[in-house]
């Protein structure tokens, strides 16, 4: 079983945890959700920026940074955004980057949510 992470990020209203580790590994999850608990209603840009930076949260709290992220799953509910998405990603990670699938999907749970993410990350040697 893993072992939860305290991310310092608002406690989500449905069963499941921000980010867990186990075996040296990082698992985490995230969407453009604002310390308040509630999804941003901006753009793809904004809701795209507050997901990375929950991300970047969730790394540092599991002692990982985005160097260690080896995988990201990428959900987005329109195809037309996904160019903003990776200009923005970019700004995030760097070459060489993690391995990366992107889908769009017919909706994601909460109303207003544009991108849902997944990622692992590997934690590193001291």
């Amino acid at each position: 079983m893993g072992q939860h992470v305290e991310t310092g990020l608002p406690t989500p209203p449905q069963p499941f945890s921000w980010a867990m580790q186990h075996g040296g590994f990082l698992f985490t999850t995230h969407g453009p959700v604002d310390p308040t608990g509630k999804i941003l209603q901006d753009g793809i840009e904004a809701q795209t920026r507050l997901t990375l930076d929950n991300l970047g949260r969730a790394l540092s709290a599991g002692g990982c940074s985005f160097a260690d992220v080896l995988q990201v799953t990428i959900y987005l509910i329109d195809v037309a955004d996904m160019a903003k998405v990776d200009k923005i990603y970019s700004d995030y990670f760097s070459a060489p980057y993690p391995v990366r699938a992107s889908l769009i999907v017919a909706g994601l749970v909460a109303p207003g949510m544009r991108i849902e993410l997944n990622a692992v990350a590997a934690k590193s040697k001291a």
